[in-house]
């Protein structure tokens, strides 16, 4: 049995969410291990709709035990509002089903009013599209060795000098931006109103973890966005602030490389972008407003619409690679029903030459355009297919070629929303 790690294989909005719920059937721990609440999920179980932000998808089956890792940044109360919320559409959460990392680090309200300002301030910096929701500036401060991470809740005499270790560097920052300083007894306060509610799911996860694998469990790995989002090996600077490649399921659950045995990137059959940056085959035209809108291409905690363009196979094969992707998960593959052809981007062209790989070079990234191939589209209807045999010839064929492109085979299709609407190629645990 291999423990699997699920990464977004274009820039998030994969429909993750939905494979992680429909693959926690065989997995006993499903863990999160990077992100923050700026990244949504959309379950649909049984015609019933959950929306989780922090929570990982796992929490919505019986049985499971749901860890939030290291590697997440987390929003204490946020957290607090999610829980109640799934509580209230009969979801059980409590300490038996739910653990986070006691070294998780956490965001506060001077994280997000400094997020915010950074997005809405016209001061020459670039604007790289966040949720505003404190995400970047929780993980500045927690590689600038200053965070407040949740263990440090549960010694509260000893908050008050790591507080003012924040502040520090906040103060000074926050006066030349011209917003006043937050107060020390302000952040405290904060603070130790989310602690009651928070500390009972804390525990040492790493040790958890480890003696759950050793005792032949299965683990799935669940990542935020997608991996050009990668702080290193995405489409920098417009890029989220966490390693979102498969390598982080290690670092951000702290287990080791070992732990991870089959890395499944998921992919729509087409691409979407949210925020500013580079997007290649993006579709500002009618074309793209129909996927938009036939794909309900909204943000699920922002209601954001997003970008939408063709399937850009460059892209999808760069991340095979920086991921080591064993198999993917084709999502959405029916938004494309009744177009008479589709485009499928196979090479780029920067400055006159044919090149296959998307340069570091922000200004490059800028200068690329896309090398299409058409394809011939499908009349018949792909929604709800749940073998190949229920599929249009013409559906396999495109499928098929974007296995050829990207050098990865579909282990999964997804044809809906709703989780049992899924083809399975090959079972990512049977690996």
């Amino acid at each position: 049995m291999a423990n699997v790690v699920v990464v977004g294989a274009q820039w998030g909005d994969e429909g993750k969410g939905k494979i992680v719920d429909w693959l926690s059937v065989a997995a006993d721990v499903v863990v999160r291990f990077q992100g923050g609440h700026n990244a949504g999920h959309t379950l649909v179980v049984d015609g019933k709709t959950y929306k989780l932000a922090l929570l990982p998808s796992g929490i919505v089956r019986p049985g499971k035990l749901s860890v939030i890792g290291n590697g997440v940044v987390l929003d204490p109360h946020h957290l607090i509002d999610e829980i109640e919320k799934i509580r209230a559409l009969g979801v059980e959460v409590t300490p038996n089903n739910l653990k986070i990392a006691e070294n998780v680090p956490l965001i506060l309200a001077l994280h997000r009013e400094l997020d915010a300002f950074r997005e809405s301030a016209d001061f020459g910096g670039v604007k790289i599209g966040t949720t505003k929701r404190g995400i970047g500036p929780a993980y500045e401060d927690k590689v600038g060795r200053r965070a407040i991470r949740l263990m440090d809740l549960a010694e509260p005499e000893s908050l008050d000098g790591k507080i003012a270790r924040l502040l520090a560097h906040h103060e000074p920052l926050r006066r030349g931006m011209g917003l006043p300083a937050p107060t020390a007894a302000a952040v405290k306060d904060e603070l130790m109103a989310a602690a009651p509610k928070v500390l009972p799911y804390m525990a040492p996860t790493f040790e958890l973890l480890d003696r759950l694998r050793r005792a032949g469990k299965r683990i799935l790995f669940e990542g935020a966005q997608g991996a050009l989002l990668d702080v290193d090996h995405g489409t920098y600077p417009y890029v989220t602030s966490s390693n979102t490649v498969a390598a982080a399921a290690a670092t951000g659950s702290g287990l080791g490389p070992r732990a991870i045995g089959y890395v499944l990137g998921i992919a729509k059959a087409y691409t979407t972008r949210v925020g500013g940056g580079p997007f290649p085959t993006e579709l500002d035209n009618e074309v793209g407003r129909r996927i938009g809108q036939r794909g309900a291409e909204f943000g699920t905690n922002t209601g954001r619409p997003r970008r939408c363009g063709w399937f850009d196979a460059v892209l999808t094969r760069q991340t095979v690679k920086t991921s080591g992707i064993d198999g993917v998960a084709l999502t959405k593959l029916d938004i494309l029903d009744g177009f008479e052809t589709l485009e499928v981007c196979s090479r780029y062209r920067l400055d006159g030459e044919e090149i296959d790989y998307l340069p570091a070079s922000q200004a490059a990234q800028a200068r690329v355009e896309p090398i299409y191939e058409t394809i011939e589209g499908w009349s018949a209807v792909t929604s709800g297919a749940r073998s190949w045999a229920d599929l249009p010839a013409q559906a396999v064929k495109y499928v098929r070629r974007i296995e050829e492109l990207i050098g990865a085979p579909v282990a999964l299709l997804s044809t809906s929303p709703k989780r049992e609407d899924t083809i399975l190629v090959h079972d990512p645990f049977q690996d």
